[in-house]
Parts: C-alpha cells; structure tokens; sequence
C-alpha cells in the first residue's frame, strides 16, 4: 500500500478511535458499577440460588429456541432451494417474512389466539385449551417461529452457492439421498449453521417482551424488575454483567466451533438439478402451510381483527399518529448516524491497512454483543453520575440506538467498500482532487447501495426495539414499541394490537427492501 494511499486513510483515524471509545463506554461501566460494593457483594449476587436459577432458565431457553429454529429453518431452507416445490420463490419469501414480526408481538398474538379464553378456544367452543403458550414452551414457541428466518436465511444463500459435486459423487457412489444430507450437504453448511444459531442465540439472551408476555423469568426480565425496584441497582448491574458473560460465551463457542470447520467447496459454477419430491411433494406443501399459518396467517389475523375494531373507535389507526412520529423519528436518525460514524471506521480499517485499524473496527462491535437491557442500564448509570444532563433526552436515546446498532450499518459498508476496487480513488487524486472530494465525489456515490441498505437494517431493528426504549426514552415520550408494550404487560391485549398493526405497516419499506427485493430478484430458478 503507498504511503500516499495510507496518509489519506489516516485522515479517519481520530473520528474512528473516538467512536470505538464510545461506543465501547457501556461495556466498561457496567462492570464497573456491577463491582462498586466490593467482589464479595458481588460474588454474593451471581452465586446465589436465584441468580442460578435465572441462569438456568435462559441457557435452557436459548438451547430449545436454537433447536427447534433448526428444525424448521434447515428442512424449509433445503426444500425451497433444492427441490421441485412448486411455487418455491413464493415459499421462500414466505420463509423469511416472520422476521418482520418483533418477538413481543408474535407472543402478544400467540397468547391472545391460543391461550385460554383465546380467540381458538372460542371458535372451537371447548371449555378449556391447554396453558401450552405460557411458560418455557411458551416462550420457546414463540420465538423460534419468529427468529428461525435468522438461520434460514443463511442456509438459502449458502445452498444457492454450494457447489453440487460432491453431492453428485455420493449418490454416483451409490449413498442415498438422505445419506448425502446427512453426510455430504449439511457438514458443509457448519458456517451458515453455527452463524444463524449465533444469532438466534444471542436475540434470545436480549429477548424481554415475548418473555415478559408469556411470563418466564429470564435474566433480561429479572434485570429490568431489579431496575424498576429503585432500591439498589447494583443488583440490576451484577445480573448485567452475567448476561454479558454470557453472551460472549456464546460467540466464543461459536468462534471455537467455525474454527474446527473444515472448508467447503463454494460459488457453484452450474446449478444441480432440482430433485423430484414426488409423493412428498404435497406433504412437504403441507407442512410449510401450516408453519406460514402460523407465523404468518395467525398473527396477521390477530392483528387484523383489532385493527379492524380500532377503526371504528375514536380517531382509529390515526390516534396512534403521535407514537408512530416518534418512532419513525428515531429510527431515522440512528439510521443516518449509525451509517455516517461507520464510514471512518471502515475506511480507515480496509483503506490503511494497520493492525490498529482493523483492531478499532472490530472493537466497536462490542455493543451488538451488549443485550439492549444491559445497554439501557449502563448509560443510566454513567450519565447519572457523569452527564446528567443527557438523562431522559432524546438524544441518549438515540446514542444508545446507534451503540446497540452500529455493527449493522458497518458490515453493510465494509461489504460496499471492500468489493470498490481503490483504483478509482486513485484514479481520482492522480488528477489533483482533494480527500474530501474524492470522498464525496467518488467513494459515496459508489458505495451508495450499501449504506442505503445498512441504513434500511438499522431502521427496522430500532423500529422494533423495546427493552432500551422502556427505560431511557423521556417520560411521556410513547414509540409503537412502548404502545404495544404497556397494554400488553397488564394482559389488555385488544389495545395492544392497533399499535402493532400501524408498526407493521411504517416498516414494509424497510422489510421490502431487506427481505422480500432479494429474493424475487433471485434468478435460481
């Protein structure tokens, strides 16, 4: 790399350490506050037999979410990519559409539609359903249905890339189909595998409203109650740090596990011929009916239903006009500064080349690994102490969306920036432009689809996100989150769901644009 090249890549090198260093102010100061009373305080707080339990109960949540994710999201995967399903791109966009749905209104739906007293129980006129939707299997119902899409969507772009020799040779060596699934095609899935239960992972450690509905204490539920007791909130920053342990644990197991992977052959350079179903072939429809019902039909029913009603009360949908501005609001702004402080970040990483660089980049992913409880938690402790008057604005609000997010708007520009060959850049100075119009000029517009993209993500995600908004946005400042949230916590389900529904509605431009656009412009077939 030219030491002119490098000079120029510098120029992003002090905005770029300042993010990490922000960024990374929460992780520090929760363990900081967790370890205020002294280590025996603290020991006392993570060893003791609730704390244990609490612990107990979210690994135990996280391996049965993870599980049945799998079940579901590698045979639907495998059926819409290699198989001669009819009508599969419509399965497959079907497929990931329940991502579209936050975990607290998917369990808000499930439990107004199956549990007692529910919408089901009256069309079937029985005395009494089963209480299945609250509890452990209630809260692993509901947010598998909802995050399987996360390793779903892994396991279609990879099978799409997945050169098909050796699958070819182990049934020309005469293994059967089912015997080359098991031996041949998933071994080389392990990425994609172990990535998306990453993720489903670690959205279920940081899950509080789907747990909070259907009433199983976790640690994020615990921490929260600990939170709004006002008593002493070093409990509520001990229980922190333990869902952080926690959650590096897991990407280091996950890191471990991809690490042992062998490498696959990859990027196919022909397509393998779909495999006939034959009589499965209406079985398998069958089954993914039933799941679209279920994490499609059901909800939107549900949904539907209050809506409906809501329009013939006193000013409908549009009384919720307010929250929905406040929301859209937000979301933009973390959108547009999630992606503005990405920029230093990754061109100073891919553009200088320095160790440093790449260290100051990865660093600033530490708040994706924070649960968005624990991040609520921690800036409440700092500016209470040390920026009191960022306390119950908006900004920290913000702040903390673009903390949280960062990680989704970067790795949507470093994907833009590292397939934008610096020759244009180069190009570009050669002919005595300056940085900042080679930047404006040349990278930006280059790397526009990228940043429109991260940008989407962040939208979404802030959109839909509760447990940060609960506890730092200004007091009588509602979102659609705290909308749906509030009634649904005191079991008033029918008002919770007119909120819903309008959230649902002010993100299908961003959910188009993510989940649906890809895959219809997908030319597999």
């Amino acid at each position: 790399m030219s030491r002119l090249k490098r000079g120029a890549a510098l120029r992003f090198a002090p905005l770029a350490l300042t993010v990490a260093a922000i960024v990374n102010i929460p992780f520090v100061y929760v363990f900081l506050r967790a370890f205020e009373r002294g280590l025996p305080a603290y020991f006392a707080t993570i060893w003791s037999a609730s704390t244990l339990q609490l612990m107990g109960n979210t690994l135990l949540l996280v391996v049965g979410v993870v599980l049945l994710a799998n079940l579901i999201a590698v045979p639907f995967a495998w059926l819409v990519v290699r198989t001669d399903l009819p009508g599969r791109r419509i399965w497959a966009v079907l497929g990931a559409l329940p991502l579209v749905f936050p975990s607290y209104v998917s369990a808000l739906c499930l439990v107004a539609a199956l549990g007692p007293r529910g919408y089901v129980q009256g069309w079937l006129g029985i005395q009494r359903m089963p209480a299945f939707v609250y509890g452990y299997s209630g809260a692993t119902l509901a947010l598998a249905l909802f995050t399987y899409p996360y390793i779903y969507l892994l396991l279609v772009s990879a099978l799409r890339h997945l050169d098909p020799a050796l699958e070819e040779s182990s049934q020309t060596l005469g293994f059967g189909l089912r015997r080359t699934l098991w031996r041949v095609t998933l071994p080389q899935l392990r990425a994609p595998l172990l990535g998306g239960s990453l993720l489903v992972g670690l959205y279920v450690l940081s899950d509080f409203g789907a747990v909070s509905i259907v009433r199983f204490n976790t640690l994020t539920l615990s921490i929260y109650n600990a939170y709004q007791s006002l008593f002493d909130r070093s409990v509520a920053a001990g229980l922190a740090s333990v869902l952080i342990l926690l959650t590096l644990g897991f990407v280091a197991l996950e890191a471990g596990l991809a690490r042992r992977s062998r490498p696959t052959r990859s990027r196919a350079t022909r397509q393998t011929a779909p495999i006939r179903l034959g009589a499965w072939r209406w079985p398998s429809m069958a089954l993914l009916a039933v799941l679209a019902a279920a994490t499609l039909g059901l909800p939107s029913l549900v949904l539907l239903h209050w809506g409906g009603i809501s329009l013939f009360a006193e000013g409908g949908l549009l009384s919720f006009w307010r929250e929905a501005l406040h929301s859209l609001t937000v979301s933009a702004a973390a959108a547009v500064v999630a992606v503005a402080l990405s920029l230093p970040l990754v061109m100073w990483s891919l553009r200088s080349g320095l160790r440093i660089a790449r260290l100051t980049e990865r660093i600033s992913y530490s708040g994706y690994a924070l649960p968005g409880m624990v991040m609520a938690l921690a800036l409440v402790f700092f500016t209470t102490r040390h920026l009191l008057a960022l306390y119950q604005t908006v900004t920290l609000l913000i702040a903390a969306y673009v903390i949280r997010f960062l990680p989704q708007a970067a790795a949507a520009t470093r994907s833009s920036l590292a397939a934008l060959s610096p020759v244009f850049e180069e190009a570009a100075r050669s002919l005595g432009k300056s940085g900042v119009e080679i930047f404006r000029t040349v990278t930006l517009p280059l790397v526009r689809q990228g940043l429109l993209m991260g940008g989407s993500l962040v939208f979404l995600t802030v959109m839909k996100e509760l447990p940060a908004t609960l506890i730092l946005r200004p007091i009588g400042f509602e979102t659609l989150a705290t909308r749906i949230w509030s009634p649904a916590a005191e079991g008033i389900f029918s008002q919770a769901g007119p909120p819903a529904l309008l959230l649902l509605l002010v993100t299908a431009v961003p959910v188009y644009w993510l989940l649906i656009r890809p895959v219809l412009r997908d030319r597999d077939d």
